[in-house]
């Protein structure tokens, strides 16, 4: 499905598109994209040619729409970048000590470090904000003469006659709510390449398109994802300590519900927070944003933030799949990379390592086969390149992981124990998800609602106080870009037999069932969202879609 303001009578009558043409065009500036465009420059350089390098960006700057922990790897940027440290990146808090601690709701339970699987161990990584290493990467690439554009959203996969890609266009400006073009229309701009490499992070847009249309999917396990949300708090100083890192499972959470919380201590006094939950769940009565605000008030917990002071907010979905659910990497003309094919190692909660190798893995393909002469084929190079990669070697060892956690807290500890560290990953054998998330739901009528607590408004917060420290803001005349294919589905199904869980697994306040006369209806309140994709995964009929908004719209995350 394509944006509303994406009509092609508007082609008809206010084309034709300007065009710009390039070698190869990346869609999207988070780590995997810019790795991408930064390699690319690098390879030509040492073989002393010209390859032109554009990237789109649908946030208002590169960072603006990044959220991630993040505890990062430094495997991948010590390939694209030796220097990195004298360079000036952002990796700047080296983790100190790690914590993990299972939770009931009264008590934790601490795992002596010698019993912690390896995943779980981060000596030699650091504590960052994604976003401002993004910053730093989008600073690089443009030194080496990339093209990025920030504030043009990528909203239509360009095809030529035989079906290859050749591209994207970005969407139309000035188009209301109706979808009619205003007297600020503008049509959008085709931007043609050699190449395309997808980039867009966890259910991408145009990458779920693709793996459709190219049935990259067939014959894998369908992919499943979590949600993440988080908060950036200034803590008192007495509290604070440099390169801690804290997981936690187990409550709030019920046993049989995948998910765990982060807490990570970084420069400046600031903590990273927050919890992630597997959108596998079966509950509708469950709030994953809830469940997050309860988990603070836990006694192991709460110390760190009181006296403290909520800085930021923003939610992503994350791919959690793993191995089993990578589809086919490439198509004619194009890639998967990053977390738009879903390459996140979900044992070690991390992705933006593997998201860059992807990244720069993809970039090699794409300058032998320009060297080559070649256009629009597939890049099997890419691929054939991962398989032989420490990344693949990491993920097939992480395999067993998800497939295990998500059989229940007790079962699933005990089994990846043995997976872990009896096996060292290396099981005679792989797990296999079964069923999508969406698939997951079960009715209303099998469950009691949660109640939850009132927030607090002091270690506790709403959605509407956290959106807005989110520096979220879509142009309110714009076609709503979560659709749906069919209006009468969020009554009749959603909320006849789930309660109207879009109320509650969106972390956004976007969703509300509201009267109407004798009867209900859906209420979609678009300027609140934060492009977490949950909707788009969670919803039971799969009758809402995430469609493209004008570009530069949405969160604008500082440090996140």
């Amino acid at each position: 499905m394509t944006s509303p303001s994406q009509n092609p009578n508007f082609v008809e009558q206010f084309g034709p598109r300007e065009a710009m043409d390039y070698d190869v065009l990346i869609v999207g500036a988070g780590p995997a994209g810019l790795a991408a465009a930064i390699r690319i420059k690098q390879q030509a350089e040492s073989r002393g040619e010209e390859i032109s390098v554009c990237v789109l960006e649908k946030g208002s700057e590169p960072g603006a729409h990044i959220l991630s922990g993040a505890v990062m790897d430094p495997i991948a940027i010590n390939e694209l970048f030796p220097d990195w440290k004298e360079r000036g990146a952002p990796l700047n808090t080296p983790v100190s000590e790690d914590r993990f601690l299972f939770l009931t709701e009264k008590s934790a339970v601490g795992t002596p470090n010698w019993m912690l699987p390896g995943c779980f161990k981060n000596h030699g990584n650091y504590i960052i904000s994604l976003g401002n290493v993004v910053r730093w990467l989008a600073q690089q690439a443009e030194a080496l003469g990339v093209e990025i554009f920030p504030g043009f959203a990528a909203a239509e996969v360009l095809f030529d006659a035989q079906g290859a890609v050749t591209g994207v266009a970005t969407g139309n400006l000035g188009v209301d709510k109706s979808g009619e073009p205003t007297g600020e229309f503008q049509l959008g701009m085709e931007l043609r390449a050699k190449y395309t490499l997808f980039a867009e992070g966890a259910r991408g847009h145009l990458g779920r398109q693709l793996i459709s249309r190219f049935r990259l999917d067939a014959g894998r396990d369908p992919q499943t994802y979590g949600i993440g949300i988080k908060e950036l708090w200034e803590i008192d100083p007495a509290k604070h300590q440099p390169g801690l890192v804290i997981h936690t499972a187990g409550w709030p959470l019920d046993t049989e519900t995948y998910g765990g919380s982060f807490l990570y201590h970084l420069e400046n006094n600031q903590v990273a927070v927050g919890y992630v939950v597997g959108l596998s769940y079966q509950n509708p009565y469950l709030s994953p944003f809830e469940e997050f605000q309860r988990y603070k008030t836990h006694p192991s917990i709460r110390g760190f933030f009181e006296g403290g002071k909520r800085l930021s907010y923003g939610a992503r979905a994350i791919t959690a799949g793993g191995l089993q659910s990578l589809p086919k990497l490439v198509f004619p003309g194009g890639a998967l990379v990053g977390c738009d094919a879903g390459f996140l190692n979900a044992s070690r909660i991390k992705g933006s390592h593997s998201a860059m190798k992807t990244g720069m893995l993809a970039a090699d393909a794409a300058v032998e086969a320009i060297g080559a002469g070649r256009a629009q084929d597939e890049l099997a190079a890419y691929p054939a390149a991962f398989e032989q990669s420490w990344l693949h070697e990491e993920l097939h060892v992480a395999r067993n992981f998800k497939p295990w956690m998500s059989k229940g807290l007790y079962l699933g500890t005990l089994m990846v124990g043995i997976d872990q560290l009896v096996f060292r990953g290396k099981a005679p054998w792989t797990l296999h998800h079964r069923h999508a998330d969406h698939e997951c739901l079960r009715p209303a009528s099998e469950f009691q609602p949660i109640v939850y607590p009132k927030p607090d408004n002091v270690l506790t917060f709403d959605r509407l106080s956290s959106v807005f420290i989110s520096n979220t803001n879509h142009n309110e005349h714009q076609p709503a870009h979560l659709t749906l294919r069919d209006a009468g589905i969020p009554v009749n199904v959603n909320l006849a037999q789930y309660a109207g869980p879009e109320q509650r697994y969106c972390p956004a306040g976007v969703y509300e069932y509201v009267g109407d006369g004798d009867g209900q209806r859906l209420q979609i309140n678009a300027q609140n969202c934060v492009h977490c994709k949950t909707c788009d995964i969670k919803d039971p009929t799969q009758n809402i879609v995430w469609v493209t908004p004008e570009g530069g719209g949405g969160p604008n995350y500082p440090n996140m």
